[in-house]
């Protein structure tokens, strides 16, 4: 009785083996990270770059909550795109994303609407209000794609 052993060796590495994920920014939730951020970098730039805020605390309050939030979407997307997740498993980081979108949205929804009311016809603080809205349907869309992750029904295996 004779064995044969065929032994392969790969060269090059597989795609889904490198430090870098490109991968998710290919994804529906990649797209929707991309999505905030643009949104909420554009709207805090548009705040930063106005003249004659007619409401200096509403806006502040707006800047702060934009930029924030805009830090925070950075960090998860960056830790996504470098896989991070994965070598830090004591956190439960789909929960932790889900508080992030729950909170932002809310924050960021009242933060758009004190900043519309108070525009004061200025088109910078206009548009910063509706990119503010922008970002806050996107943050609603992640935050129901995530719940559907980390909260919703799970199948166990077992049937009744």
């Amino acid at each position: 009785m004779s064995h044969t052993v065929i032994t392969t060796t790969t060269t090059g590495r597989a795609s889904g083996d490198g430090v870098l994920n490109l991968g998710y920014t290919r994804t529906i939730p990649g797209l929707l990270k991309i999505g905030q951020m643009v949104a909420l970098l554009v709207a805090f730039l548009c705040v930063r770059c106005a003249r004659g805020w007619p409401s200096w605390a509403a806006f502040q309050f707006f800047e702060v909550v934009s930029l924030w939030f805009f830090i925070a979407f950075l960090l998860f997307f960056l830790m996504h795109l470098f896989r991070l997740q994965a070598k830090m498993p004591c956190f439960n980081w789909p929960l932790t994303e889900f508080f992030h979108y729950s909170v932002g949205a809310v924050l960021v929804c009242i933060a758009s609407i004190v900043a519309a009311v108070n525009a004061g016809g200025v088109s910078a603080l206009v548009v910063a209000s509706v990119f503010g809205f922008i970002a806050t349907f996107l943050m609603v869309v992640s935050l129901w794609t995530t719940y559907s992750v980390s909260c919703g029904p799970h199948q166990t295996g077992t049937s009744p």
